[in-house]
């Protein structure tokens, strides 16, 4: 069964302070507008209680793993409760590994650490930069979309 994707809308937290930009492919950009969001930074319009996506850059994510953890897992434990979820890092575990970040948090305890967040059942896509980040959301927002129109169309 193909499905035509109608024009949909995501929806980034207004607390974003670095929103992305959503070209999935040359010159194919999907809308977006400011909203609250329970948890995490992106989401799709009428999807909000099904689909969380929080973005981190890697300083963000050692201060997540690092003096922000209590809260920070407050919200993973939160995002566990979504359908669709998942954290997306620009940057890499080459980043990680080589320390390429500001501050003191060993490499060894920031890869355990996301580790134990994906036992726990939080996907960690690792994006490599702000642009592949966009990218990688557009993606997987347009892929949620189209799961539950076919979803909604054999209960038709």
């Amino acid at each position: 069964m193909n499905i035509k994707i109608p024009k949909f809308t995501i929806i980034v937290d207004t607390r974003e302070q670095r929103p992305l930009t959503f070209e999935y492919a040359p010159g194919k950009t999907l809308e977006s507008e400011p909203g609250t969001l329970y948890t995490g930074d992106y989401s799709i319009k009428g999807l909000e209680k099904h689909v969380c996506i929080e973005r981190k850059s890697i300083q963000d994510l050692m201060g997540c793993i690092g003096r922000d953890r209590d809260r920070f897992e407050r919200e993973l434990d939160r995002m566990r409760g979504y359908e669709v979820k998942c954290l997306v890092v620009e940057g890499s575990w080459d980043d990680i590994e080589q320390q390429n970040y500001r501050s003191k948090i060993h490499p060894n305890a920031a890869i355990g650490t996301l580790m134990g967040w994906i036992a726990l059942g939080i996907p960690i896509v690792m994006a490599g930069n702000h642009e592949k980040a966009g990218r990688f959301v557009a993606r997987m927002l347009i892929i949620t979309a189209k799961r539950r129109l076919k979803e909604l169309a054999s209960l038709a």
